[in-house]
């Protein structure tokens, strides 16, 4: 995958986005999630990821991981300030397993057929959440997803807190308004299933409940996208965490214009 071109500026920085060109560049990937999910997030690492200060498993070896890199701060993976893990189906199912049937029966995911990846393990760098940066990101997703002919994206995202009451509001508007179509709609497994539909429907103010909901969250919502049935309480990253999908025949308009454009400036790996 090659860059995007160096109109995209964050924080005064020209910043890039492809996938890791080498290992120092994933280690530098996981040293970035360490940071922002157990440094600043709270979640709980394993005692080889403290020592390490690295957020790791089995996965990591078998993904892609978009990157966004920032030049500026120096070469390797010193540059890296954004990330992202890609895993395509045929990956997946060679690996044995996706990452988000830990959580939810994917099931009819599965049996549906189609070319599907698996998004997960996003964050940036305090210094660099900008819609520049997330704009960047999704440029490269976008490149990835049309080059390869990917159908249906699909994966866990998180909101914060593990308390599903205080998260009444936001969760009970992703069940009214943006629950998965019966045919594709992933459960949450029956030990971790976590009720959703908390508030009746006409108690909801939908544009305020959109707009609580995390960036990321809301990023999936605009490109059409959709939730399974159940949230799931993730106690070792301190979040509630539900399942997206985004159909890509679903993005809106205004994305497809923007993912066309991006396909003259990135290009296949």
């Amino acid at each position: 995958m090659g860059t995007l071109d160096n109109e995209l500026e964050a924080g005064g920085s020209r910043l890039e986005v492809r996938l890791a060109a080498n290992e120092e560049e994933i280690v530098a990937a996981q040293a970035l999630r360490y940071r922002v999910f157990y440094e600043e997030m709270g979640a709980k690492p394993t005692p080889a990821m403290a020592a390490m200060h690295s957020d790791f498993d089995d996965f990591d070896g078998v993904c892609d991981h978009l990157l966004v890199i920032d030049p500026a701060r120096g070469a390797g993976g010193a540059a890296v300030v954004g990330t992202y893990r890609l895993i395509r189906r045929e990956v997946g199912e060679k690996f044995g397993r996706f990452y988000t049937a830990s959580e939810y029966d994917i099931a009819k995911l599965l049996d549906k057929g189609g070319n599907f990846m698996e998004l997960g393990r996003s964050c940036v760098d305090a210094g660099y959440r900008t819609g520049t940066t997330m704009q960047l990101m999704w440029a490269g997703i976008a490149s990835y997803v049309w080059d390869r002919g990917i159908d249906l994206m699909f994966g866990c995202a998180s909101l914060p807190g593990t308390d599903p009451q205080a998260l009444a509001t936001q969760l009970s508007y992703l069940y009214h308004y943006h629950r998965a179509p019966d045919e594709i709609c992933p459960r949450a497994l029956p030990d971790l299933f976590v009720d959703m539909n908390l508030l009746d429907k006409d108690s909801l103010n939908p544009r305020r409940s959109l707009a609580s909901l995390p960036p990321l969250v809301k990023g999936y919502l605009r490109l059409g996208g959709f939730v399974g049935d159940g949230a799931v309480i993730d106690h070792q990253f301190n979040t509630t965490d539900v399942c997206v999908m985004v159909k890509t025949e679903l993005v809106t308009a205004k994305y497809m214009k923007h993912y066309d454009r991006t396909r003259d400036v990135l290009a296949a790996t």
